[in-house]
């Protein structure tokens, strides 16, 4: 399964995010795989990609990051799953 994960900086943690990442590469462990990420420009949010079935795993990857980030974590599907999925629902 795939998620995509939304994270937002707020500017009082900004330098302990910034350490945080630069100490641990902000991978997200094991039970999950990153398939990749996104920063955006202005440098205080961003996009992960992840795919895993372990739902502790991504719980423990969220949380590590929870005091200094907020979080958004969506399943989401490719255009190819969703196209089969579309066509079981034509009758």
């Amino acid at each position: 399964m795939k998620f995509m994960m939304t994270y937002q900086i707020g500017s009082a943690d900004i330098d302990d995010a910034i350490s945080r990442f630069l100490e641990t590469g902000g991978g997200p462990g094991e039970g999950l795989t990153m398939l990749n990420r996104w920063h955006a420009a202005a440098g205080r949010f961003g996009f992960v990609l992840l795919e895993g079935d372990d739902v502790a795993a991504m719980y423990r990857y969220a949380t590590e990051w929870g005091d200094l980030c907020d979080l958004d974590i969506t399943p989401v599907i490719e255009d190819e799953e969703a196209a089969g999925v579309l066509q079981g629902m034509q009758g």
